[in-house]
């Protein structure tokens, strides 16, 4: 379920499938694949970097965002066609490939709040569903995430930390964990460590970024 699939930094992930699809591209390297899609959780900018965007944007890549980026994406040069905004709570489907949007907020912290309508994105690829959490913690709406893998923040702060990631993902029991969001900005690989011994019996627990 992992087979081409890479967490490169922070919360940055590529999944190098029959198309290339990029999750909030951070940091990147010069010479990755450039990007069919493009998926946008939320502003900061450390999920919405138009430097790292320039590196993997072709003449037609297409961009997933919520409302709040749609004047920024405008002015950075994409044209309106290539452009999904959506809102969460939402199904859609992008030249074959059919996602939801999941709220992504903050329940005790003010650096996400809920009314930004910021998103995490539930993907089905090759009969495989991906969530992949955005900045959140644990809340009414991921509690209900029905998913194969789950890609969830762990580093603290300004999302769920370690024991909070641990905690979602034995409520929604995935086959698959994956920490991310942390080794950067905040939170370590200790914390990545740490959050696989918490994983209930009978999911598996990957770190892909080392």
């Amino acid at each position: 379920m992992l087979e081409n699939i890479k967490v490169l930094c922070h919360s940055s992930i590529v999944f190098e499938k029959e198309k290339i699809i990029y999750i909030d591209p951070f940091k990147i390297q010069d010479n990755l694949s450039k990007a069919d899609i493009i998926f946008i959780t939320h502003d900061h900018y450390d999920h919405y970097s138009e430097e790292d965007i320039q590196k993997i944007r072709k003449e037609d890549t297409i961009i997933v965002i919520p409302e709040s980026l749609k004047n920024q994406v405008i002015k950075f040069g994409f044209n309106f066609n290539s452009i999904i905004i959506v809102k969460p709570n939402e199904k859609y489907i992008i030249d074959g490939l059919a996602f939801e949007t999941i709220p992504a907020y903050n329940i005790n912290k003010k650096f996400h709040p809920k009314n930004n309508n910021w998103v995490g994105y539930l993907l089905k690829i090759d009969n495989v569903s991906y969530y992949i959490a955005g900045d959140t913690d644990i809340t009414e709406e991921n509690r209900q995430v029905k998913c194969d893998v789950a890609f969830v923040p762990i580093g603290g702060t300004y999302t769920m930390d370690y024991k909070e990631g641990a905690e979602l993902i034995n409520i929604i029991k995935p086959k698959i964990a994956v920490p991310i969001h942390y080794g950067s900005i905040v939170g370590t690989k200790e914390d990545a460590i740490e959050f696989s011994k918490l994983i209930n019996e009978g999911i598996k627990s990957v770190i892909l970024m080392k």
